[in-house]
């Protein structure tokens, strides 16, 4: 007997049987009560309503843990509430940022309110279709470690359950994200996959809703490493193939599903909620996707994520998952730029001062690099302005023959030495820079809620005087930096517009360029004052600093630097020269002159 007698491995899996049983045995009592009982007590109809409705999923009713509750995980940087209902999460708080107003107190919560729901829908083979988000879960939470894991299941009987398991690590946004079942092969109708719906209604959490609500969209992975992203306006939906993360982006916050195994389709749907940003303060977008989860052997297993935290480009590449693709920082050169140049120099800087500061010497640098093609820029327009009473000349003599004109204009500038498309390539040199710091200035979460001078937020809007009253596209308060920069742009078009009319003489049979210039110096500050109120005013505050430096450059070039009297004197020495040799362009130029001259003698012959 001694020898013979059971292992406690055995006499474990004994007891733990006998507990199945006796479980199963407590189901079946309830049930044989349930149809046994002549008279139905309030309990007993609330069971045979669970049957009805539940049908397979009915045994999850009768567990005490499975009812109303929240379990709560958190680390430094996240407190995730989920919910019993659904299994999902009902509240997702970012512990180190602040809503609106720094001080405030009042933190950033991505989920609340029942503003976000997840759901998996399910066939059963007895002819149920059920959803999770209304159904209860079991939970039970354990430690590994610093992890905090928590498994969330739905129990057909005690070994057949859906199972959510999330998995929180010490110091992290991400989270890990598992659906997998056991067991419902025989309960759940497997021909077809089960889809998955995530909505999401996206809270405001900025200052200025109409700016917070123009970075909100849809950003996906799809094929293999592909970035798209759904677009503004209403009811705006798309069909993706292959697709490996959806991300709900809320300017400087984001909501991200990954998944190890990419969905096979992905239905994704955006709608505007703004329609008065005076009257629509709560939300800003609605959000939604719908993915299928395939069947394996009867079962549901797939590894995915969560991710709730900032847009924060450094953070998200460091995950190495392309998430850092949703950071709206310009398509081909100009998002090359931003990534490698303007985003480790910027952020070099505000290592050390803070990030007013920052955005000054950051402006001052980027002049600096671009200084040369500033000079060349205005030695261009010296060069055209010495040579103003020639052309002026050949313009007289020849004011019947455009055609000509043209000719005798074009061999000045080969003798000369001078082009005059020398002017305008600088300027296209620095439109991918301008662009760039257009797109990289709203992206940099590290002006949210950054003070310098008067501004409390450099992310929004420096607002010094609220109007009483609301301006269409100017809005209902005054922000200074946009006027400052304003002034700034006014002023540098006055000096540029008056040095490029004294450079190159009003062509006959040409639009008056000179009187739309002159209107330009007006118009483009003013477009400065409307476009700028509501935006950054960190982007604004660059383009005053800009363009103030820029007026001291030109002012140290123009007196300092480019002396007039020895580029003439240059120029008349290149006359004396043999005209350099005609480039390809400037050949094809003067034959296609030659033909139209041509064209028009035999004409005028007729």
């Amino acid at each position: 007997m001694y020898q013979n007698k059971p292992s406690e491995a055995e006499l474990a899996a004994e007891k733990a049987k006998k507990e199945l049983v006796a479980q199963e045995a407590k189901v079946k009592e309830n049930a044989a009560k349930l149809t046994a009982a002549p008279v139905a007590t309030n309990d007993t109809l609330q069971l045979a309503k669970l049957q009805k409705t539940l049908g397979s999923f009915a045994y999850s009713a009768t567990l005490p843990s499975a009812k109303e509750g929240f379990t709560t995980i958190e680390n430094k940087l996240v407190i995730l509430k989920i919910a019993n209902k659904g299994g999902y999460i009902a509240e997702a708080t970012l512990k180190n940022f602040e809503r609106s107003k720094k001080g405030s107190g009042d933190l950033v919560k991505l989920i609340k309110d029942n503003n976000a729901q997840f759901n998996l829908e399910l066939a059963t083979v007895d002819n149920h279709t059920l959803n999770t988000k209304d159904l209860y879960f079991e939970p039970t939470l354990t430690k590994n470690g610093e992890d905090q894991i928590l498994t969330m299941r739905l129990k057909a009987s005690p070994t057949a359950y859906l199972e959510y398991k999330y998995v929180l690590k010490a110091d992290d946004y991400m989270l890990d994200f598992d659906i997998q079942s056991q067991g419902l092969n025989t309960v759940l109708k497997t021909a077809k996959p089960i889809q998955l719906e995530w909505d999401f209604k996206t809270y405001t959490n900025e200052k200025s809703i109409s700016y917070e609500n123009r970075y909100s969209e849809v950003y996906f992975e799809y094929e293999d490493g592909k970035t798209d992203y759904l677009g503004q306006g209403n009811d705006k939906t798309e069909t993706a193939e292959e697709v490996s993360y959806v991300a709900y982006k809320q300017h400087f916050f984001s909501s991200i599903l990954l998944s190890s195994t990419p969905f096979k389709t992905a239905e994704l749907y955006s709608n505007n909620l703004v329609k008065d940003d005076k009257v629509d303060t709560t939300f800003t977008k609605q959000f939604k996707a719908t993915l299928p989860l395939a069947f394996k052997n009867g079962e549901i297993d797939q590894k995915m994520n969560w991710y709730y935290g900032p847009t924060d480009y450094k953070l998200l590449k460091s995950y190495d998952r392309n998430l850092e693709d949703i950071v709206a920082l310009g398509w081909g050169i100009f998002g090359w730029i931003n990534r490698h140049a303007f985003i480790p120099m910027y952020g070099f800087l505000s290592m050390f001062i803070s990030q007013g500061w920052a955005i000054v010497l950051f402006t001052i640098l980027v002049k600096l690099l671009m200084s040369p093609v500033t000079y060349k820029s205005f030695l261009s327009q010296a060069k055209m302005k010495v040579l103003r009473p020639e052309i002026t000349e050949i313009a007289e003599k020849y004011k019947d023959e455009p055609m000509k004109k043209q000719q005798e204009t074009m061999k000045l500038y080969n003798k000369a030495g001078v082009n005059p498309m020398a002017g305008c390539v600088p300027g296209l040199l620095q439109m991918p820079v301008f662009y760039a710091l257009f797109q990289f200035f709203p992206a940099a979460i590290e002006l949210r809620q950054q003070g310098f001078l008067w501004a409390d937020d450099l992310s929004s809007f420096d607002s010094v005087y609220k109007l009483p009253f609301h301006i269409p596209a100017y809005g209902d308060h005054i922000s200074l930096f946009p006027i400052l920069a304003s002034i700034a742009i006014f002023f540098y078009m006055k000096m540029t517009t008056g040095d490029q009319q004294m450079a190159a003489p009003q062509q006959e049979g040409m639009p008056d360029m000179a009187k739309m210039m002159k209107i330009m110096v007006y118009i483009s500050p003013l477009m400065m004052l409307l476009f700028f109120n509501s935006y950054a005013s960190g982007l604004s505050l660059y383009y005053f600093i800009s363009n103030t430096i820029t007026i001291g450059i030109m002012l140290v070039i123009k007196n300092y630097i480019i002396d007039s009297d020895k580029i003439h004197a240059q120029i008349q020495e290149n006359k004396k020269k043999e005209p350099k040799k005609q480039s390809k362009f400037q050949q094809k130029l003067q034959e296609a002159m030659e033909q139209q001259e041509a064209m028009r003698a035999q004409k005028k012959k007729k």
